[in-house]
Order: structure tokens, then sequence, then C-alpha cells
């Protein structure tokens, strides 16, 4: 099995705990989960080792990104037309192509077999893909069940995601709320530590929150 497809198949489960976030918002789980796969593939498709970064890191912000798009779109994913005819298109080719090679085609290799790019490929691929079953067998026949659950999982999502909110902080408000929340500083002691007043501690703090809070949610 190509790279790409042992690295979206590994973790399936960041999906389930990124969706799962979202349950009780007015979408069905089962369409929080497509749009979870969606991000899911993109983020294999573009993420970067060399950066430093481990996968579920730059993942899982990619994935609620998708699933936060499909509420700003009304609360479906939606796949046009010509979208769907290439998926198609891709089917047929990847079932031509395992029966000649004897292995499933990497993206590079459908893209020059189609004449699409590579991206829209994936695309394709992530438009069509049936949800997961939440049963499978194993190799001995005995039924094997993954149901996500809400813990640990979502908390270590939801922790990620802030680690990564974080990151992208300016220095001096990532220091504050290191120094509030991980120091468990009061506001007066981070003033004296930042130079700043108890009330410019306390103006930035809840401006920095809100942010957050805007970009978890």
């Amino acid at each position: 099995m190509p790279e790409r497809e042992i690295t979206v198949s590994e973790n399936l489960g960041l999906v389930h705990a990124c969706a799962g976030r979202f349950r009780g918002r007015g979408i069905e789980y089962d369409d929080l989960y497509q749009a979870g796969c969606v991000g899911l593939i993109k983020a294999a498709d573009n993420f970067n080792p060399d950066l430093g970064y481990k996968f579920s890191t730059y993942a899982v912000p990619v994935i609620i990104g998708e699933i936060k798009r499909m509420f700003r779109d009304g609360g479906a994913v939606k796949v046009s037309r010509s979208l769907k005819e290439l998926g198609m298109k891709v089917a047929r080719e990847t079932e031509l192509f395992v029966k000649a090679e004897g292995r499933d085609p990497t993206i590079s290799e459908l893209s020059k077999k189609l004449g699409f790019p590579p991206e829209q490929i994936s695309e394709a691929i992530s438009a069509t893909m049936s949800p997961l079953s939440l049963t499978a067998s194993n190799d001995d026949g005995e039924i094997q069940t993954d149901i996500p659950t809400p813990a640990p999982e979502g908390r270590i999502t939801e922790l990620m995601s802030l680690h990564t909110e974080l990151a992208r902080l300016p220095e001096a408000d990532r220091r504050l709320i290191s120094l509030r929340f991980f120091a468990h500083k009061t506001q007066s002691e981070v003033a004296g530590l930042l130079n700043m007043t108890q009330v410019q501690v306390s103006r930035r703090e809840k401006k920095i929150l809100l942010l957050l809070r805007q970009n978890l949610l």
C-alpha cells in the first residue's frame, strides 16, 4: 500500500476524535466524519516532515478546518458534478491498474494516466470515499468494532489544537499566556515580569483568550 494511503489509514482515529467535538451542533456525525476525512487526506498530501512537526500536530487543525468549513457552507459536504465524474474515472482507472499491476496506483500515477493535477485527483478520491464501517472482520473472521469514544482522544485533539494556536501567537502574547496558565502566575506577577501594569495584562489576556476561543470553536 502506498505511503499516503498508509498515513490516512493509520490516522482515521484523529478524524473520529475531531468529528466528535462537533456532535450535537445540527449536523449528522457521518457528514462530520466525511468532512474530516477530506481534511485528513489534504493533510497527508501536504505534510512536510522536514519542518519538524509530528503528522498528528499538523493534521488536526486541517481536519477541524474542513469540518468548520462544512458548517459555513450550510451543513453539507458539497461535491460538484465534475468532481463526481472525475471520481468515477479514478475508480475505473484504479480497478484497471490493480488488475494489470497487482497493486493500488499512487496519486501521481493516476494523475499521469488521467491528465489531472495530483491535488484534483486527491480531492476526487476524498469526495467519493465511502464512510468507514464501524464493524470489520479481521483475518480470523472475528467481528471488531471501531467506535469513537469521547476520551481520551477528544481531550488530546483539543490540546493539540490549542498547542497549534498558541504557536501562532506573537512571542510576547505566548509568554503572557504561558506565565498565566502554565506557570500559574497572578496578573500582578506577570505584570512585574513583563514590565506591564496589572490592567494592561488583564486587557491583553482577555483579547488573547477571545482570539483563541474564536479559532478553536
